[in-house]
């Protein structure tokens, strides 16, 4: 139940505890637990001869020394308040008196005064049992006047608030009277008035009230349940109403530490004694244990001197009967140097200029120790080889300062680390680094990585594309050291436009689509600016080249390809396997292998009959003509580049075989006898393999010949036609206006001039043939074949003149 203090009772308290006394820097107030948060234990800057504007200038505050920050200063009234709930039984347990030290700490200059909190018990627990019933057995010949000691009520509370009386509910038989101890310790006991009778009333109910002396008063019950046995008139006696052991801190658990002895004059199971702790809290049952039959109190968890100094615990020996008795064990708690000093930064600046003077304060550190002694006096030291050194003005306080010249470049940071060693044997140290970073000046310019960086883009990629990222490095720190970046505007302002850059991250990107063909190359700038006062910066230069995409299809420069014209191409009757009959040229405006061409034929009048040369585009004869064959001959040819995803146009070719031509023999290739075996016996397998699809392949060459042989040589209606497209003929293209490939009949000469095989093609109608007509043998050959009646002589169709180019 919560205690109602009364207002007026605690005015005329806190008007007359709350002393304090001033010497040689030292206060000292009064004060009741259990206060509330915020309330006021005194005026602090009074007391000291203060002034309240002078504590948050010096910035006072009021620091703890290994214990819990309870209070706290008010610098704006110069008040000490409670900041945290104070509980004197938690805080001293049962000491007499309950002393918290604080320090009271000023800077510039540092000064600290000593504030002892006196910590006064106030009637804030109620007494408590150990059990909420007590058990006795007594014998009924017990005689009038026979006492009973009782387990007594146990209060938290000291002085005046602890117990102070016991009632019994009154009975007929028993009445409660007290006994005091040497130690000045009292206890109920049961004190028999009447006498007992089993056979009347076997068992009897009681209860006991304690009750303490607070003011109200507050109490606590038990039940007393007395069975009546037939006999057993002794209690067991103990062979010293105290005893006293003495243990080490962190002594091994189990350890005996003292034996209790305790004697009963029954017999039998009467006689029969056990022992236990009569009453101890959680904390204390964790660090003791007792032997029930032997009596031998041992050590069960870790002893700590820092915690308590001394530990009475309670002990009860109890018969067979149900008869006990009780004694007392104090335990000296023997300290040793088991604590190593605490190192606590109580103030630290985080940076320190490089060009800060000797002698400036950089940190302020509370070195102490928990032991006692000479195990608790700490000698503190700092890490040689650094410009800083320690004073001290004030105990156990030491100012960190520098002594000597700073300079962030040669070392950015210092790891100072503080050693504390106390006295004891053998000593124990503690150690803390403390990080002390220096602050510098703008003094150092961004540097790129690199002076020149390359980057490659490929065509035709969306705006905003990644190109690269820069990198600019800082030497300073801070803003110092923060690079925004730049495109430099003294750069051509065309390609100024050409990039975007994110200022903070260094990133490029395409502000606009790149086209290799028109421009393979640019440069640009790139300037890096620090956040530091004044700027600095630096510059490096991006070469940017531009890789080709294949997004350009091949063109077709021979044979010319528009609506209504096709250029037509003469190849003699005779000519032999492997003759070269034309070439189709094409080009792409690509580059590397996207322009790299390959030619395949996909479509034909008779298949077989011609071949093209994959790379070069050299149509040549696969065998020799026959009578059969079509004298107008139609191929489709597709160009292909070489590119990732290839692009392709198609070429329609127009051959004339001719009758009467002369063959000339640089334009055929001979083939070897094996390699004639090998097309041979390819030719078989390939025959072999079309006999079931011969019916498909003759209704389709019936449909072609019906459909297609209609026009072999188209004719453009201009002549002025242009045969290649302006952006890919060079200067060395002549224009024979109105040569036309065919001629009339009656002065129609044609032939390929001396070299023609490699891939050049000349026409011309006014050339003297003479002489290579009489040397070449397929002339001559040609001649007969024009005599004979059998043979239909060759018909071209006549239609307009048209331009005629040479590729020289």
């Amino acid at each position: 139940m919560e205690l109602r203090i009364n207002i007026s009772f605690w005015l005329d308290f806190l008007l007359f505890s709350l002393v304090f006394a001033v010497s040689f820097g030292e206060v000292r107030y009064v004060l009741p637990e259990e206060m509330q948060r915020g309330s006021v234990i005194g005026n602090v800057a009074r007391d000291l001869g203060l002034g309240v504007s002078e504590l948050g200038a010096r910035r006072a505050r009021v620091v703890a020394e290994g214990t819990r920050q309870l209070c706290e200063l008010d610098t704006a009234s110069g008040n000490l308040l409670i900041s945290q709930r104070i509980d004197r039984e938690e805080l001293c347990a049962q000491a007499a008196a309950c002393i918290i030290q604080y320090q009271l700490l000023l800077e510039d200059p540092l000064q600290a005064h000593s504030l002892v909190l006196d910590v006064a018990d106030i009637n804030d627990n109620s007494p408590a049992f150990a059990a909420e019933e007590i058990k006795l057995d007594i014998v009924e010949s017990t005689v009038l006047g026979r006492r009973f000691p009782l387990e007594s009520a146990h209060d938290r509370d000291l002085g005046s608030n602890s117990i102070r009386e016991y009632k019994l509910i009154p009975n007929d038989h028993f009445a409660l009277e007290m006994r005091t101890q040497i130690n000045t310790n009292a206890y109920p006991e049961l004190v028999l008035k009447k006498p007992l009778d089993r056979e009347l009333q076997a068992e009897h109910a009681l209860k006991i009230v304690g009750i303490d002396g607070g003011n109200p008063a507050r109490s606590g019950t038990a039940s007393i349940r007395i069975r009546v046995l037939d006999t057993n008139d002794n209690v067991p006696v103990f062979s010293q109403p105290v005893y006293k052991a003495s243990v080490s801190e962190n002594t091994a658990i189990g350890t005996v530490i003292a034996k209790l002895n305790a004697t009963d004059s029954d017999e039998g199971i009467y006689g029969e004694i056990t022992y236990s702790f009569s009453h101890l809290s959680d904390k204390m049952g964790g660090l003791f244990n007792i032997n029930p039959a032997t009596g031998e109190v041992g050590v069960a968890g870790l002893i700590d001197y820092e915690e308590a100094s001394t530990h009475e615990l309670n002990v009860q020996a109890k018969d067979g009967g149900g008869q006990t008795s009780h004694c007392k064990l104090i335990v000296d708690v023997v300290d040793v140097n088991d604590n190593i000093p605490v190192i606590e930064i109580k103030s630290a600046s985080a940076n320190v200029a490089e060009d800060s003077k000797p002698g400036t304060m950089v940190a302020l550190i509370n070195v102490y120790d928990l032991d006692t002694g000479s195990s608790g006096r700490v000698t503190c030291t700092i890490s040689d080889n650094s410009p800083f050194k320690f004073l001290s003005e004030v105990k156990n306080y030491y100012m960190l300062v520098t002594d000597g010249v700073l300079d962030r470049e040669l070392q950015p940071e210092y790891n100072i680390t503080i050693s504390a060693t106390d006295a004891g044997s053998p000593p124990l140290s503690g150690v803390k680094v403390l990080t002390i970073v220096v602050s510098d000046i703008n003094d150092n310019p961004p540097t790129f990585t690199q002076r020149e960086y390359n980057a490659n883009i490929l065509e035709n990629q969306p705006v905003g594309t990644l190109v690269m990222k820069v990198k600019a490095d800082d030497m300073d720190a801070g803003s110092n050291a923060k690079v925004l970046y730049q495109i430099s505007r003294d750069a051509n302002p065309e390609t100024y436009s050409f990039l975007t850059m994110n200022s903070e991250t260094g990133e490029l990107f395409t502000s606009r689509l790149f086209d290799y063909e028109q421009s393979v190359h640019f440069q640009i700038r790139v300037t890096a600016r620090d956040e530091g006062d004044p700027q600095l910066s630096g510059t490096c230069t991006i070469n940017v080249f531009i890789r080709d995409q294949n997004d350009n299809a091949p063109v077709i420069l021979y044979p010319v390809q528009s609506t209504g014209f096709i250029a037509e191409d003469m190849v003699p009757f005779e000519a032999p396997r492997g003759y070269l009959v034309t070439k189709v040229v094409a080009v792409d405006a690509d580059s590397g292998h996207n322009a790299w061409l390959s030619y395949r034929i996909i479509k034909a009048t008779r298949p077989n009959l011609f071949m093209i040369g994959q790379h070069s585009g050299e149509i040549r004869t696969v065998q020799e003509f026959v009578e059969d064959d079509e004298s107008k001959q139609t191929l489709v040819v597709l160009v292909t580049d070489n590119g990732p995803k290839s692009m392709s146009t198609t070429a329609t070719v127009s051959i004339s075989i001719g009758d009467g031509l002369p063959v000339l023999s640089e334009l055929f290739e001979v083939a070897n006898e094996p390699n004639e075996s090998n097309n041979i016996t390819l030719y078989l397998i390939i025959a072999i393999a079309a006999v079931s699809s011969l019916l498909i392949l003759l209704i389709s060459g019936v449909f072609y010949f019906k459909f297609c042989r209609q026009s072999y040589v188209y004719r453009s209606p201009s002549a002025g036609l242009p045969v290649f497209p302006p952006a890919y003929c060079p200067p060395s293209f002549t224009d024979f206006s109105h040569c036309g490939t065919l001629l009339k009949d009656d002065r129609y000469d044609s032939f390929l001039t001396t070299g023609s095989w490699r891939g050049d093609f000349r026409f011309s109608s006014n050339t003297d043939t003479d002489t290579l007509k009489k040397r070449s043998a397929a002339y001559q050959k040609s001649t007969l074949r024009r005599a004979s009646t059998d043979r239909a002589t060759l018909k071209v169709r006549a239609g307009a003149p048209h331009p005629c180019y040479v590729i020289t």
